[in-house]
């Protein structure tokens, strides 16, 4: 059975969506609209996924924290095999994240720090439902490390053999899938943007109130 996005969009039309770079400022403006507005926040990499629904065959890539080693092989793989991984992990999300948020958005808005493609949020979302957030490439990977949900993994990183070239390699894949290429798709995508240019100024308040407007929340 397939549900046509015509209707998934019409059971969708509670729920906003910010997608985008990493430190691009993402979760945070989540959470301030959330708390502001009393909106449900589906934060980043929220558990959308029942485990027993998980096979891997089918779902390779969602499996594979299941099926790996240990968390130095997790860290160490090459930047093709980790960027592999992260967009398959998207692709295996899909639909996951759709039924959910299908679910929670029924009686209430939501907004949600999404995984979802801009070419599926073309066919499921409205513009004024949609907001990308960037950051430059250079931004994302020195600041990738300076939020206190990365702690797990730079202590992970910390206790390899050789933390330094470690490092040097969880960069270069942090790198890989902050690619322009991928920076590009985000930009050219059709969708509502703002671009974070810089980590010294606090533009947190003047943003809440852009995103606010476009997503229509003083309305509502």
């Amino acid at each position: 059975m397939e549900i046509s996005n015509s209707v998934i969009k019409h059971y969708l039309k509670n729920v906003m969506f910010i997608n985008g770079t990493a430190y691009a400022g993402k979760s945070t403006m989540a959470k301030m609209l959330a708390d502001k507005y009393g909106l449900i926040h589906c934060e980043e990499n929220y558990d959308c996924v029942p485990k027993e629904l998980l096979t891997q065959d089918k779902h390779p890539n969602l499996y594979y924290t299941f099926s790996v080693k240990d968390w130095q092989e997790f860290i160490n793989r090459t930047p093709d095999a980790y960027a592999k991984w992260i967009f398959g992990n998207t692709q295996e999300l899909i639909e996951f994240e759709i039924a959910y948020l299908m679910s929670v958005s029924k009686s209430q808005k939501v907004i949600v720090d999404t995984n979802l493609p801009v070419d599926v949020l073309r066919e499921v979302a409205d513009y004024n439902q949609v907001a990308i957030m960037l950051s430059p490439q250079s931004m994302s990977v020195e600041r990738f490390f300076d939020r206190d949900d990365k702690d797990f993994f730079k202590q992970k990183i910390m206790e390899s053999e050789n933390p330094e070239r470690t490092m040097a390699n969880f960069r270069d894949c942090i790198a890989k899938i902050h690619s322009k290429e991928i920076y590009d798709e985000f930009l050219t995508s059709g969708f509502f943007t703002i671009v974070r240019e810089s980590t010294i100024t606090d533009t947190r308040a003047e943003t809440v109130e852009t995103l606010a407007k476009h997503f229509r929340l003083d309305f509502f």
